[in-house]
């Protein structure tokens, strides 16, 4: 029987970006992929600049972003088509390296990343595989999956299997995981088109039209493609809708049939949903098999690319026996304590919005949906903070920036997979960095200083998906950060 470190069932793109990243620390993995293609139509449309980032490491961030449409931000409209509220989103690279938001076609991200998968040696990849078995062991994972090329059933073995399988997840149901409902299911109508020619007045603004009677949303995606996500009312029927003539009325406060054509109409029902246990044993969530989201924060695919960049990492450190025992276990649990609070905080605020933008929100309810419990403003960055788990101390769980270093080359390329401590010059004086791991001191870089001042503190310890272990304002506060800095994993 084939033995794999690590099994990932389903090969979109949460899946793929994680068979990237284990691949690239030299994990064995297979992932299992039940149809035999990717999805040729539109599905996602908005990526952020953290995804981006994750993209980068993979290595096929330089093509994407050329195929991207960029995102001034989201204009929120009454029913008399006054402004209700502006919420523009910063141009130009941010923090991150990336502009702050990007709108895409997934058909595209979806050929990058199986396309570049080639040059991942340890990563194999079988599609038309359906997975209908999966037996959790004290050792390992026993998978029984048929081949439908032949319809052979065929059995393989993993220390740890993960379900990047959907919202219908098998995984999911091995896990044996209920579901919390933040209570919003709705049917809305998806139209995707292509515009025959330009259409400028349609802009490029994300608009909530905040009607009452029918919400809806367009979206500008990139090249002549465009969106619009329309509420299907409750006495409708969802067959009926699609039909080209009825989505052709409902398109006609926008568009003539003349001027574009129909790429796909489709009736989604939009869920608010996030799994209560996202592991047990050896068996893992990742995407929207642990979370599902209303579309009006386009937050998505994201999480379940930031499941990927926070699981890769753990799962490498214990695959390649750097990490132990219970310290392993200790490492894995953190995956979920972390990664629930965050999804969980994003599909608040996207149910939320969803509320008001179904209502007719007023700008002060607009506003007040894009902030903290506490009435932080949040509408340049609404991005919450990881749930407790491997940080402690102030700066726990905040994305760091990447800074471009004194030679020019930015930090994620040059210690890929690595924890990295960014600190003042004498904080670090003398200290040598554990193995695998890299000091940059802010003498050496005017950028990193710049980032770090972000912070507020001295120093700071980034783990290898870029969030902060913890930050420090003395020498020994730094020591005691830098002692439980585990050994990174290797780049494949």
């Amino acid at each position: 029987m084939e033995r794999f470190d690590v099994a990932i069932i389903g090969y979109g793109p949460t899946g793929a970006t994680l068979a990237h990243l284990l691949g690239q620390c030299g994990v064995k993995v297979l992932v299992l992929e039940r149809e035999a293609s990717a999805y040729h139509l539109p599905r996602a449309v908005h990526l952020d600049a953290e995804v981006m980032r994750v993209m980068q490491w993979v290595g096929i961030a330089d093509a994407l972003e050329p195929k991207t449409a960029r995102h001034p931000g989201m204009r929120f409209v009454g029913p008399d088509g006054s402004l209700l509220l502006d919420w523009p989103r910063p141009q130009g690279p941010g923090p991150q390296g990336w502009r702050a938001n990007y709108r895409f076609h997934q058909p595209d991200l979806e050929k990058l990343l199986r396309d570049h998968m080639a040059e991942r040696e340890s990563v194999t990849v079988r599609t038309r595989c359906e997975v209908f078995s999966i037996q959790d062991g004290e050792d390992e994972a026993e998978l029984r999956y048929e081949d439908m090329r032949d319809g052979k059933v065929r059995r393989v073995a993993a220390q740890y299997v993960v379900g990047c399988d959907g919202a219908r997840s098998l995984v999911r149901r091995f896990i044996e995981s209920d579901m919390e409902d933040f209570g919003f299911h709705e049917r809305w109508l998806v139209v995707d088109v292509i515009l025959n020619g330009e259409k400028p007045e349609l802009g490029d603004h994300s608009v909530q039209y905040c009607v009452p009677e029918r919400p809806a949303t367009y979206v500008r995606c990139p090249g002549q493609r465009r969106r619009w996500e329309i509420t299907v009312l409750p006495e409708e029927d969802s067959v009926e809708i699609v039909r080209p003539q009825r989505v052709w009325e409902l398109l006609s406060p926008w568009l003539k049939p003349q001027e574009a054509v129909l790429e796909r109409a489709a009736v989604y029902v939009f869920h608010s949903l996030v799994a209560k246990t996202w592991r047990k044993g050896r068996l893992v969530l990742a995407g929207d098999a642990c979370h599902q989201t209303p579309p009006f924060m386009g937050q998505g695919m994201c999480a379940g690319i930031r499941d990927a960049a926070n699981l890769y990492w753990k799962l490498a450190l214990v695959c390649r026996g750097l990490v132990t025992g219970t310290s392993a276990e200790r490492l894995l649990g953190t995956y979920e304590s972390e990664r629930r609070p965050n999804a969980r905080e994003y599909i608040e605020t996207a149910v939320r919005l969803g509320g008001l933008i179904n209502t007719c929100g007023t700008e002060e309810a607009l506003r007040a949906a894009l902030r903290t419990e506490d009435g932080t403003a949040r509408m340049e960055s609404i991005a919450p903070p990881l749930g407790p788990g491997l940080g402690t101390g102030g700066g726990a769980g905040r994305l760091f920036g990447q800074p471009v270093l004194a030679d020019g080359e930015r930090l994620d390329a040059a210690y890929p997979h690595q924890f990295v401590v960014v600190s003042e010059p004498d904080l670090i004086d003398g200290m040598a960095p554990p193995e695998g791991a890299a000091f940059i001191s802010t003498a050496a870089s005017p950028d990193a200083a710049e980032h770090l001042q972000r912070t507020g503190a001295r120093a700071a310890v980034l783990r290898p998906d870029r969030y902060t272990l913890g930050t420090a304002e003395t020498r020994q506060e730094l020591a005691g950060l830098v002692a439980a800095i585990p050994p990174g994993p290797r780049t494949n």
